[in-house]
């Protein structure tokens, strides 16, 4: 019934966590407060990106070829970039996207593993997990932004994700996000399942244009689209556009 999946891989914010602005709300106050202007669409083009790399692309903007400026600026404001979002967090409360607990307890019960990445860092990722109750069981890897050497749309935190679930062939994963860069690390891993979700920070004419198997309205309705793949096996023979 799920297409000899082993392993699904979900981005967290826009994905399977509601994203209500938060980010780049966050993005913008701190980048402002150092003298940054950056636009709603410039953020919306790093989202997925990891953050500590987003903030360092917006400050090599503003200071080109000072290396120690900006790595020096890049870690203070990446430090109250983080501090502003948990802020945030705390004050909001964080939710669940609808049909996440549901589609999680179907995963579980077919035996499929889950897995997290994130471009956010190892505290704000916890402080998240905490907010929705993830408990340890519910996933067999966390892995977020700080983990590997880049992030996406480099295809290292699926890597690593397959390695910590005790996952080793591409063709067994699936790979979830709702921006146009976790499409694109879903296609540099080869993942057989490259699926793009529109609960989130892209559009569907913005994820149309990504390498993509599907394209859903949201995590919900990955249970029925595995359950009718089993009928269309065939599906499952090609790389993702």
């Amino acid at each position: 019934m799920h297409a000899n999946i082993k392993l699904v891989i979900f981005d967290l914010g826009g994905t399977t966590i509601e994203d209500a602005g938060q980010v780049a709300e966050a993005f913008k106050s701190v980048l402002r407060a150092h003298g940054i202007e950056a636009t709603d669409e410039v953020i919306r083009a790093v989202r997925g990106a990891s953050k500590r790399q987003a903030i360092r692309h917006f400050v090599e903007c503003q200071f080109p070829g000072e290396e120690m400026q900006v790595a020096a600026q890049t870690e203070q404001i990446f430090a109250e970039f983080r501090a502003h979002l948990a802020d945030r967090y705390r004050q909001d409360g964080v939710r669940l996207l609808p049909g996440t607990s549901d589609t999680f307890a179907w995963l579980h019960k077919q035996g499929i593993k889950i897995a997290l990445n994130t471009g956010f860092d190892r505290a704000t990722t916890e402080l998240v997990l905490r907010q929705v109750g993830w408990e340890k069981d519910t996933v067999a890897a966390v892995i977020c932004g700080d983990d590997v050497s880049q992030g996406r749309p480099a295809p290292y935190m699926i890597f690593r994700a397959m390695e910590a679930a005790g996952e080793t062939s591409v063709y067994q994963v699936a790979n979830v996000g709702d921006t146009v860069l976790d499409l694109q690390a879903g296609w540099n891993a080869s993942v057989r399942w490259n699926i793009g979700v529109l609960s989130g920070a892209h559009t569907r004419e913005q994820l149309e244009l990504a390498p993509h198997t599907h394209l859903l309205a949201g995590v919900a309705a990955l249970p029925s689209l595995w359950e009718l793949s089993h009928s269309h096996s065939d599906s499952l023979t090609s790389r993702p556009r």
